[in-house]
């Protein structure tokens, strides 16, 4: 599938971010814990390359925890420190704390001169549908950004103070302009993508292939259904658009509706705690 998506605001975006970078202490990337590697853009390895990350591991509820453990490892250095998210459990004491454990030595300057520190100043980033503004909602305790299940809901810069300790200046989603195809699949599985742009049903088609290489007995387990070795990725489609009751007049499977239903589950963790990649597979 040829995948592009790099609409006119979000150059805009960037450009804004890079002149806001002044502002802020540090910036707190907010990562899909499905998809660790493609969810990060890479645009801001250079754009954020002067300035300490907090990497939030958000719907960490959907992901492989085994896997959560050793991207943790990958990413983890002096000037990266990681945290494990489910916005729907909130835990600000949890984010205010690694925030000052990534930033502690820069305190420790103020302090050391007698000065008196105010707040940390974070600003957050990351792709669209990675789930910030519902992570600023569950640590704020207010709905001060707008959220959805699609991308490209944040269009504005907004202050947000969290607490007297740490306040957070949101930006709004971004992708990049040129995406390889196993990073457009996974940001389409994911969401990050609109699926207006998509072809719903070949990508349920990749995304029964992406679940096969991993364990079919998710989709066996699900969907009550038996695969055999020889299978095709359409054929199980259509067993369970069968099972589901997926169909049109005649018995003939709606594929359209049973690549919604698999879209669909994957994405709200129906299917399981599935992590898309693999650590050492990258």
């Amino acid at each position: 599938m040829n995948i592009n998506w790099y609409p006119g605001h979000m150059k805009k975006t960037i450009e804004d971010i890079e002149k806001k970078l002044k502002l802020v202490d540090f910036c707190i990337e907010i990562i899909d814990s499905r998809i660790p590697y493609s969810s990060r853009n890479p645009i801001f390895t250079n754009l954020l390359k002067n300035k300490k990350k907090l990497l939030i591991f958000n719907k960490e509820d959907l992901s492989n925890p085994i896997l959560n453990k050793k991207w943790k490892e990958k990413y983890s250095d002096i000037n990266n420190s990681v945290l494990f998210y489910n916005a729907l459990k909130p835990n600000v004491n949890a984010v205010v704390q690694k925030s000052h454990e990534l930033m502690k030595d820069e305190i420790k300057k103020y302090e050391d001169k007698g000065l008196k520190r105010g707040p940390l100043k974070a600003m957050i980033v990351g792709i669209p549908n990675s789930g910030k503004s519902t992570f600023i909602n569950s640590i704020s305790g207010t709905k001060s950004t707008k959220t959805g299940n699609r991308p490209g809901v944040t269009r504005t810069n907004q202050w947000i103070k969290i607490n007297p300790k740490l306040h957070l200046l949101d930006t709004p989603g971004v992708l990049w302009p040129k995406l390889d195809e196993n990073v457009g699949l996974n940001l389409a599985f994911t969401g990050a993508i609109k699926d207006e742009i998509m072809d719903t049903e070949t990508l349920a088609l990749k995304l029964i292939e992406k679940l096969m290489s991993i364990d079919k007995n998710i989709l066996i387990k699900r969907y009550s259904i038996e695969i055999n070795p020889q299978d095709s990725p359409l054929t199980i489609m259509e067993l369970i658009g069968t099972r589901r009751g997926a169909l049109m007049r005649g018995g003939i499977v709606d594929y359209t509706k049973v690549s919604n239903i698999i879209l669909d589950e994957f994405r709200k963790g129906i299917l399981g705690k599935i992590t898309l990649e693999a650590q050492d597979a990258i």
